[in-house]
């Protein structure tokens, strides 16, 4: 089967998940938990839920791995890598900056990646071996080379541990460059990173989820994401993902 009708079925489901995330924002939301720093909504199920039936129905012998879960057959050399909503504590709290990220792997490869910003309705979308779009349009990261022209986002994850390797690396670049940001959603970090908006993203502590469709588009847009497994914790990764040209010494 071709990567077309792969990520049609993608951008179909992340269209059908826009919808239901545009009805629900700026209402009243049932959470399942509060965290220390996450919160945990029944519409993140609800919209796992639906992208899931509609890429099982499409492709019923592949695999779905997401936030909220897995699903199919998990034993398939396909896998969608699924965020429902990427951004859920800015969509919690009214601020329209989130995103729903669907990728494809296969037999270990990624191979298709759709971002959709359902409030800007921006939808970004990559193959393998195809440039990076942004609603049908090619993209490109950004030519800054020099920290003190950049515009960069760090993220911050959970954890106590997270937390004390990103603010230490927050305070060394704030003094470097343009502006510092703290976004809200990795998803989207990646995607502006991609588009020109963002020089680079930077997270110590991240999920597979949030960085699969991502960090394809970085890569066809001529940009680099280098990722490491976390040291303590092995379902986490470490990610730098710049233009491809910024000079990151922070030294």
């Amino acid at each position: 089967m071709s990567h077309s009708q792969y990520l049609k079925t993608a951008i179909d489901a992340a269209r059908a998940a826009g919808v239901l995330l545009k009805q629900n924002f700026g209402h009243q939301l049932d959470v399942h938990k509060f965290e220390a720093h996450d919160i945990k909504l029944d519409l993140d199920v609800r919209s796992q839920d639906l992208i899931t039936g509609i890429l099982l129905e499409a492709f019923p012998d592949h695999a779905i791995y997401g936030e909220e879960g897995l699903a199919g057959n998990q034993a398939s050399p396909f896998q969608w890598i699924v965020d429902p909503i990427d951004g859920t504590v800015n969509f919690f709290y009214g601020i329209p900056h989130f995103c729903i990220s669907i990728a494809l792997r296969h037999e270990g490869k990624m191979i298709v990646g759709v971002i959709l910003d359902p409030m800007r309705n921006e939808l970004w979308e990559v193959t393998e071996g195809c440039p990076a779009l942004l609603n049908g349009q090619p993209i490109h990261a950004s030519p800054r080379v020099r920290l003190a022209d950049a515009v960069l986002s760090v993220g911050f994850a959970k954890s106590k541990a997270s937390i004390n390797t990103g603010l230490p690396l927050f305070e060394k670049l704030v003094t470097k460059v343009r502006k510092c940001r703290l976004m809200g959603s990795a998803a989207l970090d990646l995607a502006y990173v991609a588009t020109g908006r963002l020089d680079a993203y930077i997270e110590s502590s991240v999920n597979l989820w949030d960085v699969a469709a991502g960090m394809q588009l970085v890569a066809a847009a001529g940009g680099r994401c280098d990722l490491t497994p976390h040291p303590d914790q092995p379902d986490k990764l470490a990610i730098y993902a710049t233009n491809g040209v910024l000079d990151l010494n922070i030294e």
